[in-house]
């Protein structure tokens, strides 16, 4: 059940909301409602994986309190190397077992599991809670409110990361309180924000970044303006389709009364990419730093441990995009550049602006090619097709405006989530123009193929 297709935004929504705001005065009926629904869409996609999702709930749950009760922390490492494990398993088992054989020189079976959902989402939460525990943090929470952290099917799938104490303390709040309708109308104007950067830019991009990336999967040489398209449309659309996802969830979450943090910050306008970091995925990069990178010892041990230690971390985040080594090495390829920022700006030395955006713009883009490739001959052709190798001509993009327009909003337009969840005052032209724009999205998603959100497959 995408965001984006019309049961959600016609029937499945409309009735979770109406039934949560008939519920507001019991606290525990609304938070069931809640955790029901999100099991209701989650076991949509694939009704097989709910046992996992809500087993891996009670374990976690059950750990932390047997820890509580004081029998040590042996428990929450029991909880860590089982939610490492499962995570491994559903995500990397295959992975490893066939670079192992490759080393043995064997061919390796393929092993017949399928990827659940949204796992190296909800996992990285458990995994952020178990380790607050571990280091001193007391909050051990009821069974009902530990679910909703964990189930809450705005950011079930595919983020932002959320953390127990961003979240959880929210559930006291009466959702009828005095900005009601504050929280509904601007989480309303973020959703359709959201919907529109998903169906009228992302995946109208789409049939061009396949077709592109197909043709030098195929071996087929692309020219020096097609290689130059293949990354910048993919950046494009990697942006708005994530940027997107985001920021319904964040609309949908203030609909239900809720804050999520904000996970982008207009990254293209980054002038470094230690800033390009800040501004991407930025609960996924605070998980980074704070459950991987300070634990290494961050910048404490001096220059060359700091970088060697961003280099793992990035290395890891990598990985943790995907089981194949184009992420690893488009992980490390981050981190090797964040090393060097970092050098950099110890170094005392700046560039000008113009300078910094422009280098670390290409950068970004070389790196999306190797994210998006299937194999390293593919982004090899592509990265040669844009140093001019294969030779230059002309590009011939589906709906090229798109592509403009793309451009202008992630270059110089405002970032959503700031603008719309705290500067926005209510305007009739406002609610005008976010029903059009829902109704237009509503009559584009009935007239052609869904495609499934890219963050989905993490």
């Amino acid at each position: 059940m995408l965001f984006s297709s019309d049961i959600f935004i016609l029937v499945f929504l409309p009735a979770t909301l109406g039934l949560y705001y008939a519920l507001a005065d019991w606290r525990n009926a609304r938070i069931g409602l809640l955790i029901a629904a999100s099991l209701v869409y989650y076991g949509y996609w694939d009704v097989r994986f709910v046992p996992l999702l809500v087993g891996l709930a009670l374990m976690n749950w059950l750990l932390a309190r047997v820890y509580a009760a004081g029998y040590g922390r042996f428990w929450l490492d029991i909880g860590l190397a089982l939610n490492l494990g499962a995570l491994g398993l559903f995500k990397y088992a295959n992975f490893f077992l066939d670079n192992v054989m490759a080393v043995a020189g064997r061919s390796a079976p393929h092993l017949d599991i399928i990827l659940p959902l949204g796992i190296s989402f909800f996992i990285f939460q458990k995994i952020s809670y178990l380790l607050d525990l571990r280091r001193g943090d007391k909050h051990v929470y009821p069974l009902p409110d530990y679910c909703l952290f964990v189930f809450f099917f705005p950011q079930l799938i595919a983020g932002p990361i959320v953390r127990h104490n961003e979240i959880i303390p929210q559930f006291d709040q009466d959702p009828r309180r005095a900005e009601m309708w504050e929280n509904l109308a601007r989480g309303a104007v973020l959703f359709v924000v959201g919907l529109m950067k998903k169906v009228a830019i992302a995946d109208t991009l789409t049939p061009n970044v396949d077709m592109l990336f197909g043709k030098a999967a195929a071996g087929t040489p692309l020219n020096f303006a097609e290689g130059w398209a293949a990354a910048i449309v993919f950046a494009l659309q990697i942006y708005f389709d994530f940027s997107g996802y985001s920021d319904m969830a964040i609309g949908l979450a203030s609909m239900f009364g809720f804050r999520l943090p904000f996970n982008f910050d207009a990254p293209y306008r980054a002038a470094s990419i230690r800033e390009f970091w800040r501004r991407w995925h930025i609960t996924l990069s605070r998980f980074l730093r704070d459950y991987l990178y300070i634990p290494l010892g961050g910048n404490r041990r001096g220059g060359l441990r700091q970088a060697l230690n961003v280099v793992v971390t990035m290395l890891l985040g990598g990985l943790w995009h995907g089981a194949a080594w184009t992420f690893v090495a488009w992980g490390g390829l981050h981190g090797a550049a964040l090393a060097i920022n970092g050098a950099w700006a110890r170094s005392g030395r700046h560039l000008p602006w113009l300078a910094g955006w422009a280098i670390t713009t290409l950068f970004v883009l070389v790196g999306w090619v190797l994210f998006r490739a299937a194999d390293f001959g593919t982004a090899w052709h592509i990265l040669q097709s844009m140093a001019g190798l294969d030779g230059f001509g002309k590009v011939k993009l589906q709906n090229h405006l798109v592509v403009y327009i793309g451009l202008v909003v992630a270059l110089f337009g405002p970032t959503s989530q700031e603008a719309i969840l705290k500067r926005l005052d209510p305007r009739f032209w406002a609610m005008g123009a976010t029903a059009t724009a829902l109704i237009w999205a509503l009559l584009a998603i009935g007239g052609r193929l869904q495609h499934d959100f890219i963050y989905f497959q993490f």
